[in-house]
């Protein structure tokens, strides 16, 4: 045996941000319910317009069921209505915006309209994730209304792709989902979601007093987001209808005292017995069996964060007895919220690079284009279509989009033309559309495959409509646009850089101030705990947001990601400051009053923020409070 001090340890150097994420991919089980959807929806829709002869429509239609595929993530159906329905309204206006602009508007008019389309949907993007999905749609569809040759007016195009989106969204409503949670199968995934809030509860409660607190209480913020989301969607009523629903909304009601008390535990930093995860765990199986809780052990009363542990698995066992309940204690943005997000700094800066991006790019295809580049093959509006998803910081990183980008598009056009070469047309054609529509579920875990699915489906499209084999011109043309987002990616903006993580966490900066002003205004412990509990999730669900917007933007090449430098610590100050007020609201129920302990982590914790205020651009407001503490 060597002795120790010989040994030499040998390790791999550690990869930076930007190509760790390129090479990472999501994880969990396959779709199934997805698969089977994305197989019935862009192949059969195209396969009905081939027999009964307008192919043309059926490729539009097929189009936005491809892109409602990308957006068909796991949630429910209420959820999924607004998540593939609002972004196939925006690109069924882009589609008819795209198809006149490109019929009565010259290639200046052409690109001037394409590039204030851009600059819309890029502040529209800042909204949030649902908006962004709309702002895509909306410069695709417009691309491809402006220049893909079909023999349709504009408002036939648009209704082909409304058509195509609404089927998905049928499929989407009246299949039932594969191993969902017994009960009503409506409401299987704001079951599944209600579920894990509560078992979410429990991990953290195992988890107080060990270093993996932290983790858990994120993971639970993660799962009331979801919940909150899913229970939220649109709806013909304005309440709950169903028995089934409102039970529900009084589960997912009776969690937030449950997570309140948890979050206070975790604070205090002492390890819990098992007793007490034991009562959430048993609230999440008669969630998800849609049974009765039965008896729930109680905690120890030896604390006033485990008295309210104690009161909250009281009141949720009689909640689970009842079919009323339907404050879902969300606070709907006004419209002047949105228009002050979109038109923010955030807004702004995003708006203004996919605006110069895509312009640019339907600038470049119209001169290439209209000097006969392209030969026989019009496919001038791939160029600014593949720039939209290449500007989008949702999918990741710059350089991981463009690399995987460019990686899939290969990938793709190589496989295509080894298909088009052996597969019967049409027939063959349609066959590989459907496959494809089957595994765009599957692909959406890395953008590099997601590319390829796509590249495949695009192709088989345009040979559809009897245009040649076009591989070579697809790949050609997504490299230049790689180049083109590379280039405008870097470009120095008017105002700071940054802007979107900044207004992330100014946004989350405020609702911070507004839990903590709530809480301290009823030292008494009798204020309204229905709003404590809103502005609890308001600060949670914003430092959330935050911290994604933080983590994409560390993981850019270091040239962009220093702009933002320091914005985690602040992020974690402002986590660290909610969890506290928490703890100290908890407290106040119990007491009335303040102990030192939680008065001076306040005070500690408000000037740390007011000496990093200026570092990042946070609002006054929150450092403000530091004397009525």
């Amino acid at each position: 045996m060597f002795p120790r001090s010989t040994i030499a340890v040998r390790t791999l150097p550690a990869l930076p941000p930007w190509l760790a994420h390129t090479l990472r991919a999501q994880r969990g089980p396959v779709p199934w319910s997805a698969v089977v959807r994305g197989a019935l929806a862009a192949g059969p829709l195209l396969l009905t317009a081939v027999l009964v002869g307008h192919t043309s429509l059926g490729v539009v239609a097929a189009i936005a069921a491809m892109l409602a595929g990308i957006n068909d993530r796991p949630g429910s159906r209420r959820t999924a209505v607004r998540r593939l329905g609002a972004p196939a309204l925006a690109g069924a206006a882009g589609v008819l915006v795209g198809t006149y602009a490109g019929d009565h508007a010259d290639a200046v008019v052409l690109t001037l309209v394409l590039t204030a389309l851009g600059l819309l949907a890029g502040g529209m993007s800042a909204i949030g994730p649902v908006a962004s999905g709309g702002g895509t749609q909306l410069l695709v569809a417009a691309a491809i209304g402006a220049g893909m040759p079909l023999p349709d007016s504009g408002w036939a195009r648009a209704l082909a792709f409304l058509a195509g989106a609404g089927w998905l969204i049928v499929l989407r409503l009246a299949l039932p989902t594969p191993g969902a949670p017994a009960g009503d199968f409506r409401f299987d995934g704001e079951r599944a979601a209600v579920a894990a809030v509560y078992e979410a509860v429990a991990s953290l409660l195992d988890a107080a007093g060990t270093e993996h607190a932290t983790a858990r209480r994120a993971a639970l913020t993660a799962a009331l987001d979801q919940a909150q989301d899913a229970l939220a969607g649109p709806r013909l009523r304005r309440y709950a209808s169903s028995a089934a629903e409102r039970r529900l909304h009084a589960q997912y009601a009776a969690a937030l005292p449950l997570a309140e008390a948890a979050t206070a535990l975790a604070w205090a930093g002492e390890p819990l017995d098992g007793r007490a995860a034991e009562g959430p765990r048993r609230l999440a199986a008669a969630v998800r069996e849609s049974a009765a809780t039965g008896p729930l052990p109680a905690p120890a009363r030896s604390a006033p964060a485990l008295r309210a542990l104690d009161d909250a698995l009281l009141q949720a066992a009689h909640a689970f007895d009842q079919d009323g309940g339907s404050d879902l204690h969300t606070r709907r943005r006004s419209a002047r919220d949105l228009l002050r997000t979109a038109f923010g700094s955030g807004g702004r800066e995003y708006g203004l690079r996919v605006a110069l991006c895509f312009g640019a790019s339907a600038a470049i295809a119209q001169a290439l284009h209209h000097s006969h580049w392209y030969g026989q093959h019009t496919h001038w509006y791939w160029l600014p279509a593949t720039a939209v998803f290449l500007v989008k910081p949702d999918l990741g990183p710059l350089v991981s989009r463009v690399l995987c980008r460019a990686a899939g598009t290969v990938l793709g056009a190589l496989l295509f033309a080894g298909f088009a070469a052996v597969l019967p047309h049409p027939q063959g054609l349609v066959a590989l559309v459907a496959v494809c529509g089957a595994l765009i579920p599957v692909s959406t875990r890395h953008f590099a495959a997601q590319t390829a699915v796509v590249t495949l489906l695009v192709l088989s499209l345009v040979m559809v409509v009897g245009e040649p084999q076009a591989s070579v011109g697809r790949i050609g043309e997504t490299l230049l646009a790689c180049a083109l987002v590379l280039i405008v990616g870097h470009l120095p903006m008017p105002g700071e850089r940054g802007g979107h993580v900044r207004a992330r966490l100014a946004s989350a900066a405020g609702a911070a101030h507004a839990y903590l002003e709530h809480v301290l205004d009823g030292p008494d412990g009798s204020g309204d705990r229905a709003a404590r509990w809103t502005l609890r999730r308001d600060a949670y669900r914003a430092l959330s947001e935050a911290r994604a917007a933080i983590a994409l933007s560390a993981a850019e090449l270091p040239a962009l990601a220093r702009h933002t430098e320091g914005t985690d610590e602040v992020a974690a100050l402002l986590e660290r400051l909610v969890d506290t007020v928490t703890a100290a609201a908890v407290h106040l129920d119990d007491t009335g009053r303040l102990d030192r302990r939680h008065s001076d982590r306040l005070t500690e914790l408000l000037g740390e923020l007011a000496a990093q205020r200026e570092r990042v651009g946070l609002p006054t407001g929150v450092t403000g409070l530091a004397v009525a503490v």
